[in-house]
């Protein structure tokens, strides 16, 4: 079924909606615009998908325009380019250093050139509307809202934000992961998990060392604590966040604007916490291989897989890339297994086996457990290499 292609915003119609029950007058006039405004978009950039594999290669050289606080790209200006000097406007040259940073992480890490692979040039709008409180990557560039400076802060304020939205680009250049439902919370997810990887890389913080929350300078930035979502505990980002961090509590909600596509910002919850448990199982930094496990599986899914589907991705490319029954591969099967999604490569036995080797933090009695599941796994092998001989010796016979 083709479907049209909605614009990937960091802050959900929930929380905006959220906003416009402030007691602030300006807070929910710059909520209710935004929500509008955002609406407005997606219907005019409904088929932006389609143009955006037709981008000029640049070699992800990047150009930062300034919006001048209109909804207008074609009168914005040029504020800072790839060989310009830095500019005096700081909102510019956060927006300039983020997107370099995010494609000098895929470069570096993943040898990606760019969000195509292909070295799509990175454009930015920064100052886009007025207190807009938003940002958005639309299929063609990136673009930032200045916040109503309250209950949301200037968006090229965060740079996991801002590896958040570009990194929608690399899910649209790979498996494309239609925007709804199980398939639209993946792609959601998937950005957190860049989004949080690079500032990880940013700052040479191991797993253990990051704090797994996106968006904390920008959301409610006159707070501490708080944050648009939290991949360590998905539902405890701030007061009221609706996110599940497991299947049992997954939220049903219309495959609409107002519905958030079936809750794709709520339901990634559940993907975005099996990777941190994922990456707690393995220990180190996060991005050298649980990220590259999450990358080759982003890149071998289709548009419409769900949670079961990739989380089988997952499961096979960590035993392609680190070994069957490794650390690896046993840590990304017990992460599906606490939240709930259950792996059809792997007997239920076998699954179950993993609450032995495995607490989530890579604690005491990790390592006598991961001993006994690998030798389980081991063992399942030698079956299965087993049978395969008994099959090919009673089809010579015959």
């Amino acid at each position: 079924m083709s479907r049209t292609r909605p614009i990937n915003c960091i802050i959900p119609p929930y929380l905006l909606e959220k906003l416009m029950e402030s007691d602030d007058r300006d807070v929910r006039q710059a909520a209710l615009a935004t929500l509008l405004t955002t609406a407005r978009l997606r219907g005019e950039r409904s088929v932006r998908a389609g143009f955006a594999a037709a981008a000029a290669p640049g070699n992800g050289r990047r150009t930062i325009f300034d919006c001048e606080q209109t909804e207008s790209f074609t009168n914005a200006v040029v504020a800072r380019s790839e060989d310009g000097p830095a500019s005096l406007d700081d909102s510019v040259n956060r927006a300039f250093d983020a997107l370099g940073l995010t494609r000098d992480f895929f470069k570096e890490v993943f040898q990606r050139n760019s969000v195509d692979g292909r070295g799509m040039r990175l454009d930015g709008f920064t100052h886009y509307g007025f207190m807009y409180d938003n940002a958005f990557w639309d299929g063609q560039r990136m673009v930032f809202g200045d916040g109503d400076g309250v209950s949301v802060g200037d968006l090229t304020g965060s740079l996991d934000v801002i590896a958040h939205e570009l990194s929608h680009g690399v899910t649209d250049f790979t498996s494309g992961f239609e925007y709804h439902n199980q398939s639209g919370a993946l792609n959601e997810s998937m950005s957190d998990v860049f989004g949080s990887l690079v500032k990880q890389w940013s700052l040479k913080e191991t797993a253990e060392e990051a704090d797994w929350l996106i968006g904390a300078e920008v959301w409610t930035p006159a707070i501490e604590g708080d944050a648009l979502r939290s991949l360590k505990a998905p539902g405890t980002a701030f007061a009221g966040d609706p996110q599940p961090d497991r299947m049992s509590k997954f939220v049903h909600s219309p495959d609409t604007f107002w519905g958030d596509w079936g809750s794709v910002h709520s339901n990634s919850g559940i993907p975005n916490k099996a990777f941190y448990l994922a990456a707690m199982g393995i220990g180190g930094f996060a991005f050298e291989r649980v990220g590259l496990i999450w990358y080759e599986s982003l890149k071998a899914s289709t548009a419409d897989d769900q949670f079961q589907d990739f989380a089988d991705t997952t499961f096979q490319k960590a035993g392609q890339l680190f070994g069957v029954g490794s650390t690896e591969q046993s840590a990304v099967m017990a992460a599906w297994q606490e939240v709930e999604v259950p792996l059809r490569s792997v007997p239920s036995g076998l699954a179950r086996a993993r609450s032995h080797a495995f607490n989530g933090n890579g604690g005491a009695g990790r390592e006598d457990g991961l001993a006994a599941l690998t030798r389980q796994i081991g063992t399942l092998n030698d079956k299965v290499t087993g049978l395969t001989k008994e099959v090919t010796t009673l089809k010579g016979a015959r």
